[in-house]
């Protein structure tokens, strides 16, 4: 099935992006400092979240005050706000990092798709652009994973099928995110580029959740961001917008027809 095939090569553009900092070191450590800036920034916020979950799911739940088994609920219910902390943290990584390294990525992204033409703008300029699209990302994302977080609570669904599509949910807007600085280099705006994911879906999925699933084990979305960005400029260069096809040669005029 195309759509497999196509789901497969997202997740290759990912592999690609991470050879090709393998093969240029100096972009790979350039990369890491405003991961590691934001990476900083979420340790701090989950374990403050961890440390409180208890308390904020008995804030939450005062319904339950009579419940026989109220602390095993409010346990549970503890345990989801962590992991949807941790997706939403992993979601908004790519974000914040971009938005912290935005020069950084921006020449990141240059060099593994250098274009001849392409909307060059300072990276203050673009900035604010940059934040008021991550936010609108964000209120799309959220627009899903809040009813997938209230379905995690619905038996065997919650534990089966909520899983899989929220990874499919946060894969998707991943890619979005990181294929951000490849579209802007050719101008593209956001509906633009939401337009030309919405096309190539299966690709953008691939990419996405493969990138999805390594940021939730701890350090590697510092270790694999570099690559991350590559991937998706290698994504955006081959599979979202092609080469225009060379101009048509013009006819030749026949002496006798001129």
């Amino acid at each position: 099935m195309r759509s497999v095939r196509d789901f497969t090569a997202g997740i290759g553009f990912f592999l690609q992006g991470v050879g090709w900092v393998a093969k240029n070191t100096r972009w790979w450590l350039f990369g890491l400092i405003p991961a590691l800036i934001a990476f900083a920034v979420y340790v701090v916020a989950l374990l403050f979240l961890g440390t409180n979950a208890s308390d904020l799911a008995e804030f939450l739940t005062p319904f339950a005050d009579t419940w026989g088994w109220r602390d095993l609920f409010r346990t549970l219910v503890g345990i989801l706000l962590f992991l949807g902390g941790l997706a939403l943290a992993v979601i908004t990584f790519a974000a914040l990092t971009l938005a912290i390294g935005e020069p950084f990525y921006e020449k990141l992204s240059a060099a593994v798709d250098p274009l001849e033409t392409e909307d060059d703008q300072p990276w203050w300029r673009t900035l604010p652009r940059s934040i008021r699209d991550s936010l609108v990302t964000l209120l799309y994302v959220l627009m899903f994973t809040i009813p997938l977080f209230l379905l995690g609570f619905v038996p065997v669904v919650g534990q089966t099928v909520v899983p899989v599509l929220g990874a499919a949910v946060s894969g998707f807007f991943l890619t979005v995110e990181l294929t951000t600085l490849a579209m802007e280099r050719r101008g593209l705006a956001r509906k633009q580029r939401f337009a030309l994911l919405r096309r190539n879906k299966a690709s953008a999925l691939g990419f996405g959740v493969a990138v999805f699933l390594l940021f939730l084990v701890p350090f590697v979305a510092v270790i694999a961001m570099p690559a991350a960005v590559a991937g998706a400029a290698l994504l955006v260069r081959t599979r979202l917008t092609p080469p225009p096809p060379p101009p048509l040669r013009p006819e030749p005029t026949h002496p006798g027809l001129a």
